[in-house]
């Protein structure tokens, strides 16, 4: 039976280990799904367990099975850096050698000065800062100044806090578009982000409002091929952001995982064409990564396990499933920024091999080389398929 229609879901920053280039990243020691599960004690992930996880890495309270439901293994990879924007384009088939710019010191007065003259705003901040900690240090100064509070972060983004109140959200998308068409060539940072948020001082939240503006891939993806071949592109969460729209046919924004989860099942039901649904669920890395939460990320891909047998019995008989992740970001260490890991791989369907190890991938674009094989469509740049491994009649 062939796969018409491929479910990919990304656990974001669902590390499994540090890679060998680890300690060039200042990243030795970091394992996002086994330092979690070392440090928060009765961790149960039976579903995923079922398919295999447990059979990926050692992982506390994390079962190996003898029969694994899924096709496992893991993925490297090769590209520089160890953020969202270079992990989906090597997941779709890209390798970047360049890293994109960091600025741990904030970015340069060449920089600041052409944006606050550009928005007619002066601004906050400008510095390395949690998304949490820099709306207590600078908030109510923002709300008392009407100024934007510009933040980064280990990754490669300039991030634009506004309460919603004081920079209604299309203002705010406005300055981010004015930053983004500034931050080119030597600055071409991977992603600007709006940041809105809500509340008052001691009690500010962000909400779902945010944007990322990210850079054009610099070559055609996998998508790019998919959608010249006529077939579905259909993007849930923030991969429309991340691929700033290229070989996307269909996209929807999403709340948080669960809305995730809902809108991937929705798609499921509704997009039934030939091609990709291709899913980022955001809050493992944003909401408990970024904040060194072992347990909120630990009780976060609890419910996300929950809705695990949903999405196998969305399933049709020519459908692939899909679990990776594309960076890690280990809760347990100092940092709290991305970290330079393998990442895990599930893959089931009624069409595909039960069991089977597909060991170490050397690239994230693995995946993306196989989906295009299964679909008969141009492969990407990068990636060496592993269809005819999982394919039952290899066995």
């Amino acid at each position: 039976m062939a796969v018409n229609r491929v479910i990919v879901i990304v656990l974001d920053s669902v590390g499994i280990g540090e890679l060998p280039d680890a300690a060039a990243y200042g990243d030795v020691g970091s394992h996002t799904l086994g330092n979690m599960a070392r440090v928060v004690h009765g961790l149960r992930l039976p579903n995923l367990e079922r398919l295999g996880l447990g059979n990926i890495a050692i992982l506390e309270g994390i079962i190996p099975r003898e029969r694994p439901m899924a096709i496992y293994g893991k993925m490297a990879e090769v590209s520089a850096g160890k953020d969202t924007t270079t992990g989906h384009w090597e997941l779709m088939g890209l390798h970047l050698t360049r890293p994109f710019p960091l600025y741990p010191n904030g970015f340069p007065p060449e920089v600041m000065d052409a944006f606050e003259s550009r928005i007619g705003r002066q601004t906050l901040g400008n510095y390395p800062a949690s998304g949490t900690e820099i709306l207590d240090e600078l908030g109510a100064e923002h709300m008392r100044t009407g100024s934007p509070i510009i933040y980064t972060s280990g990754d490669s983004v300039f991030q634009i806090a506004a309460h919603e109140e004081v920079i209604p959200i299309e203002e705010l998308y406005r300055i981010c578009e004015i930053a983004r068409g500034l931050l080119r060539g030597e600055h071409e940072v991977s992603r600007v982000i709006a940041r809105p948020f809500v509340g008052q001082p001691g009690a500010f939240e962000r909400t779902a409002n945010r944007h990322d503006y990210s850079v054009v891939p610099p070559q055609p993806t996998l998508l790019d091929n998919l959608q010249e071949a006529g077939l579905m592109v259909y993007a849930v969460g923030k991969i429309n952001d991340i691929f700033v729209g290229q070989g996307i046919t269909g996209s929807v924004k999403t709340m948080d995982n669960m809305d995730g989860v809902d809108k991937t099942l929705a798609a499921m039901r509704e997009q039934r064409r030939r091609g990709l649904i291709f899913t980022n669920l955001v809050d493992f890395d944003a909401k408990y990564g970024h904040r060194n939460n072992p347990q909120g990320y630990a009780d976060a891909l609890a419910e996300f396990d929950l809705r695990l047998p949903e999405l196998l019995a969305a399933l049709a008989p020519d459908d692939m499933l899909v679990l990776t992740a594309d960076h890690g970001n280990d809760p347990t260490t100092p940092s709290t920024d991305h970290s330079r890991e393998y990442v895990p791989i599930l893959l089931t369907g009624q069409s595909l091999r039960s069991g089977y190890n597909i060991g170490v991938r050397a690239s994230f674009a693995d995946l993306a080389a196989t989906i295009a094989a299964m679909l008969d469509v141009a492969p990407p740049p990068h990636g060496r398929s592993f269809k005819d491994d999982i394919l039952p009649y290899a066995a």
